[in-house]
């Protein structure tokens, strides 16, 4: 089968296409014909050698990835969610080896779900790491009511505009931080106030809210204090972000929490059913070829993506 492979850490030119053989399965996974993977800024951070490239390092081939969708083409004999032909889409093995950029991928069915018919290869792939952040984050971690002030940090990103669809969902009263080119996409999607942050300094234009999702970290986690109210809650979500947060947050009577999301298929499901309803959708900005794997990461390092990027497997 055709796969992407890392050589070693770097540039993109340690991404290489090679030919391997079609992975075995175990008795609890699926092996999935892939239709489209889904790209995060994760790939890239791995790719350079950080992210979670030292977990990695010492697997033979180095594959990188995690978000598939694509159509089941095998079962292990004590698979029951799944059947041959099936279509199912998730993140696989996170934060372990997901080996994504890859025609077929075995993957654990508790980390899958069924894709909605209504919903396209490249939808799914698109809405699974980063819409599995949000969800998580928000399920297990805010607790958001309704009425609640809700800031969101990089909010026309792969994380940040899920985050403010399922927030708004939820009856949160959402302002978004993003660039000025994205103020009509922001709008889109929902948020009750755009924010320029080249323009504006969010603290100055907020107080009193209930919780901050900060998806940049360093000098944002920082700034992001003073605008939380008392017993307010900060989470940060990109890896390499302060780990103190915890501390830092509760010096000044604020409750702070680093967050690194996890392959769950129960939680998929849940994502399933929000893209089934149209609760969330996913915005693709960028659609790729498998061969156009190095220009897509490129793309993400720019740090200026709308959305999501997607690869497709042909």
């Amino acid at each position: 089968m055709d796969a992407i492979i890392l050589k070693g850490p770097g540039g993109v030119e340690n991404l290489v296409r090679v030919q391997i053989p079609v992975p075995e399965i175990s008795d609890n996974d699926v092996l999935i014909k892939v239709m489209a993977i889904g790209l995060n800024p994760i790939d890239i951070k791995t790719r350079k050698g950080r992210g979670l490239y030292q977990a990695l390092k010492e697997s033979d081939p180095i594959i990188l990835g995690w978000d598939i969708s694509g159509t089941v083409t095998g079962t292990g004999s004590k698979v029951t969610r799944f059947k041959v032909g099936d279509e199912a889409f998730g993140m696989v093995n996170f934060p372990g080896h997901g080996k994504a950029y890859a025609e077929y991928v075995a993957a654990p069915d508790a980390h899958l779900a069924l894709k909605p018919s209504g919903v396209s290869h490249r939808e799914a792939a698109a809405a699974s790491l980063a819409a599995l952040t949000a969800w998580q984050v928000l399920k297990y971690k805010a607790a958001i009511k309704k009425g609640d002030r809700v800031l969101i940090h990089a909010a026309a990103g792969g994380v940040g505009h899920f985050a403010v669809q399922m927030a708004k969902q939820q009856g949160a009263w959402v302002a978004a931080t993003a660039s000025a080119r994205n103020r009509e996409f922001i709008s889109i999607i929902g948020a009750d106030l755009f924010i320029d942050y080249e323009k504006h300094n969010f603290e100055n234009e907020l107080k009193d809210m209930d919780l901050v999702l900060d998806m940049i970290g360093g000098e944002y986690t920082t700034r992001s204090f003073r605008v939380l109210k008392p017993g307010g809650t900060i989470i940060c979500i990109p890896s390499g972000t302060s780990e103190d947060i915890s501390e830092q947050a509760s010096a000044r009577g604020l409750n702070g929490f680093h967050f690194r999301v996890r392959s769950d298929g129960d939680d998929m499901r849940e994502i399933s059913d929000l893209l089934k309803r149209e609760v969330i959708k996913p915005f693709i900005s960028g659609t790729f070829s498998f061969d156009e794997i190095r220009p897509a990461h490129l793309q993400i390092e720019t740090g200026k993506t709308r959305g999501k990027l997607v690869v497709i497997i042909d």
